[in-house]
């Protein structure tokens, strides 16, 4: 067998080797807030020197390799937003991608140690959200809000939820599906069942849509707190994959143990191919799982179906890609 790959050459290797470097510079420039500074009027360097309190010799740097990323555009002496820095990085926009950005950033020190994690099977970091500083928690819950908002309506399009009246969204955070699940069925209410100190981020947005009289937020941890029950429909989008096999399992059968019967349990997960090599996305998922989890990984698409099985759920079925190949739904219905 031939295995050598056309994709890669010493230039490429070496190319993927540094691309870091350009993260970063994206990371630092979200983290110093530039991309809001520059999204009315373009200012000199001097001008976002003075503005930022940052160095000369760091601006200096910074700002020619951002003008090179084209993520800023330079007219002379003059710093401008690109058109999709105005419109993703800036804290000024709706569209605004920045905390997610930032909660990339926290977690890279955990990469760093990528070769220690390999050799010892253990996590380089806590979970943010049982040890959280206030910054780092808040990146990662708007995050998830970030990078749902760019599918979540989509999701509530296609899945059909219509003449179901409660819906359930399991450590759903920010509670941004409960929110365009509602959005699009009028009929029906949500609970999100998340940590405490998750609550602030749920109801601000919740609010912020105006659903607060059909969307509730329950306190607890699904690993060791009852969950309520009766629900025609549970969600339990991207909370498996920080568990070891054991306690995903549990918190599928708890899942479906809290629906009507004939109710619909949805996963929504990073799934891998039963090789566990493919696609890319979901494989270097696990090792994100591996710096930053005691037990989590990305489950193939047999181990979640097995965990649906064992849980009495029925007619299990993976839907078409709806928005981004990584991520895929599993569909199922509770059979007893």
């Amino acid at each position: 067998m031939d295995k050598k790959s056309s994709q890669w050459t010493p230039l490429t290797i070496l190319e993927l080797s540094g691309k870091y470097w350009a993260s970063f510079a994206l990371h630092a420039g979200v983290e110093l807030d530039i991309f809001t500074l520059l999204d009315e009027e373009g200012m000199t360097e001097e001008e976002i020197t003075a503005e930022l309190g940052i160095s000369r010799r760091g601006a200096t740097a910074l700002l020619n390799a951002l003008s090179a990323m084209n993520l800023l555009v330079k007219e002379g002496d003059i710093f401008f937003d690109s058109r999709e820095a105005v419109e993703f990085l800036s804290k000024n926009s709706p569209e605004y991608l920045g905390y997610m950005i930032r909660h990339h950033h926290y977690i890279s020190n955990a990469w760093s140690t990528l070769p220690d994690s390999v050799r010892k099977g253990e996590p380089a970091r806590e979970s943010l959200l049982h040890n959280p500083k206030e910054k780092e928690l808040e990146a990662f819950e708007m995050g998830m809000f970030n990078s749902a908002t760019l599918i979540a309506p989509r999701v509530a399009e296609a899945i059909d939820l219509g003449g179901k009246s409660s819906f359930l969204d399991l450590g759903g955070g920010s509670g941004t599906y409960a929110i365009h699940f509602c959005l699009r069925y009028p009929g029906l209410k949500a609970t999100v069942f998340d940590l405490p100190q998750v609550r602030p981020f749920a109801e601000t947005l919740i609010a912020r849509f105006g659903l607060g009289s059909r969307i509730s937020f329950v306190d607890g941890d699904f690993n060791k707190d009852p969950i309520p029950q009766g629900f025609d429909a549970a969600w339990l989008s991207h909370i498996l994959h920080g568990e070891g096999p054991e306690p995903a399992a549990g918190i599928v059968k708890k899942a479906a143990a809290s629906l009507n019967p004939g109710g619909m349990l949805l996963i929504h997960e990073f799934i891998l191919d039963n090789g566990g090599n493919s696609p890319l996305f979901p494989a270097l998922f696990s090792l994100n799982m591996l710096v930053g989890t005691k037990e989590g990984k990305a489950y193939t698409h047999d181990e979640l179906t097995a965990f649906m099985k064992n849980a009495s759920v029925a007619g299990i079925e993976m839907l078409d890609p709806i928005a981004q190949a990584q991520s895929r739904i599993l569909k199922g219905v509770k059979s007893s």
